[in-house]
């Protein structure tokens, strides 16, 4: 049998030589295969393992939620039990890489390409998500390994190979080296350009375009850099090594502060939005809702109602649902199989909370601020689709995302924008962080122990050439690596439902005691 080291090894040349000859477009066909279909294949894998996980547990999501919230606030925390993390710290490091800029540019991204009505596809992907997140965080505490030191190691490539047998290596191989692709594209460079962009952006509102510090080099035919970008870059670096070199029980110690109080600033600052522009609310969400099934199509092209113009906002639903919240994805479950239990599902039902908690209500705020201020108008989508003489200025990603914040804050701070400026630079720092682990993991299962510090160096690397760097190349192939990195994990819980059945149904018939009881 072919070792991991060797077979990693193969993988990556191959990624390396289709990258040479096809370029991205080879990897990010994932999202529009097969080419003859309307309904991408990916699209029905995700929803359709989250339908099946979500009947055959018999709705885990809605039956446990209760009980999540139960073992997440410490009731059954026992620090005499195996891990490395209790499931609050496990819960926090997750949702630090989860919560982040798919919560601000992720869901403006949404509407820009697919309209209002993505809101209501990501809202689908988070329902049956829970379901997922739920299967493949208590697989990954169950299959789990610990190395040397007493470190947990566990994710994916660990359910695969011990839960449906070694014949199955290669498999999990896919998945890790995906995830160690992922996390230099999906947890990395898109988060630190994000980063770079809005401090970009702040920094010439004050001094112009044209000063030294904001001015573009054009260093290429299609690549220019400023001097801000470079410091940018250098910053976030400093930031993130401070952190990442200590390891998970420093990224677990860090983020278990930070995760809280990022999102309770940017949830109180959503709910003023709401409340300033509570009549429209009402609105935005008919037009959610309206958009979702019957968006208006391109002015001049395809008849608004088509099949096409709907795959269109699903499609971009979807996407940025999983990019969002990563249900299904697999990398969830590296960092909840550090959790401190000896009962897989205890942490299973912590795990199903992150979606409700990331997507339903962070991302679902953002929509609407976005939606109800009319921040939205400034999109390709409304432009295209809605008036055609629009004359205002069109925005992406988190500048969409502060406009709606600047305009809805302003009967209180004339600078609301200045609170996405916070919330990208906490939320990307901590997502950094966070995939840091990912990484790690993915890479001691392919390599070894020795491999990490290798990893790291690349990695850290990594977030200043995202800083610097473009935002189309980023999206894509981490849209791409984060489709691929899905499928092994998706075909594992499907293998393994039934031995993630029977231990459900067996955790629930026992006796739940408090460890102080």
């Amino acid at each position: 049998m072919i070792s991991k080291k060797t077979g990693a090894i193969v993988f990556f040349g191959a990624v390396f030589v289709l990258l040479s000859v096809f370029g991205v477009s080879f990897f990010e066909a994932i999202w529009s295969f097969p080419r003859f279909s309307l309904v991408p294949l990916m699209v029905v894998a995700l929803l359709g393992t989250g339908i099946f996980t979500t009947i055959n547990l018999g709705f885990p999501q809605i039956k446990y939620l209760k009980h999540g919230i139960k073992v997440t606030r410490g009731d059954y925390d026992d620090p005499n039990e195996a891990g490395d993390l209790n499931h609050f710290q496990a819960l926090t490091t997750a949702l630090s890489a989860t919560v982040g800029i798919g919560n601000i540019a992720g869901v403006a991204t949404a509407i820009y390409y697919g309209g209002p009505g993505a809101l209501f596809w990501m809202w689908v992907t988070a329902f049956f998500g829970s379901a997922l997140k739920f299967a493949e965080c208590t697989l990954a505490v169950e299959y789990r390994d610990f190395d040397k030191s007493g470190m947990t190691a566990g994710g994916p490539m660990y359910t695969i190979e011990k839960g449906l047998g070694k014949q199955w290596r290669w498999l999990a191989i896919i998945f890790a080296g995906f995830a160690v692709i992922c996390s230099f594209a999906t947890g990395n460079a898109i988060q630190s350009f994000t980063l770079s962009d809005q401090l970009y952006s702040e920094v010439s509102q004050v001094v112009g375009t044209e000063h030294f510090l904001t001015i573009k080099h054009q260093l290429t035919d299609w690549y220019s850099v400023s001097v801000q970008q470079v410091i940018n870059g250098l910053f976030i670096t400093v930031i993130a090594a401070l952190v990442i070199i200590g390891g998970i029980k420093r990224i677990g110690s860090v983020t278990s502060y930070l995760a809280p109080f990022m999102a309770a600033i940017y949830v109180v600052s959503a709910v003023l939005i709401l409340l300033a522009n509570i009549t429209e609310v009402p609105t935005s969400f008919g037009m959610i809702i309206s958009m979702a099934f019957n968006p208006p199509a391109a002015i001049g092209g395809v008849a608004g109602g088509t099949l096409i113009v709907f795959m269109n906002t699903l499609l971009w639903g979807v996407k940025r649902g999983l990019y969002s919240n990563e249900a299904g994805q697999g990398s969830a479950p590296i960092a909840h199989s550090t959790a401190k239990t000896d009962y897989p599902v205890r942490e299973g039902v912590v795990a199903l909370l992150e979606p409700f908690i990331d997507t339903i209500i962070i991302c679902t705020l953002t929509g609407l601020a976005i939606i109800s201020t009319g921040a939205w108008q400034h999109t390709e989508f409304y432009v295209s689709r809605i008036d055609p003489n629009f004359t205002g200025e069109i925005l992406n990603g988190s500048l969409l995302t502060s406009l709606a914040f600047k305009e809805g804050l302003s009967w209180i701070i004339p600078f609301g924008d200045k609170i996405i400026t916070l919330g990208v630079l906490l939320f990307a720092i901590s997502t950094v962080i966070s995939w840091s682990f990912y990484g790690d993991r993915a890479t001691e299962y392919l390599f070894g122990e020795k491999a990490i510090p290798v990893y790291r160096t690349f990695y850290i690397s990594f977030v200043f050439i995202g800083a610097i760097a473009t935002l189309e190349a980023m999206w894509a192939f981490g849209d791409a690596a984060l489709g691929f990195m899905t499928f092994p994990n998706l075909i594992s819980i499907v293998l393994l439902s039934g031995t993630l059945k029977k231990m459900t149904k067996d955790y629930f018939e026992m006796e739940h005691k408090t460890f102080k009881d």
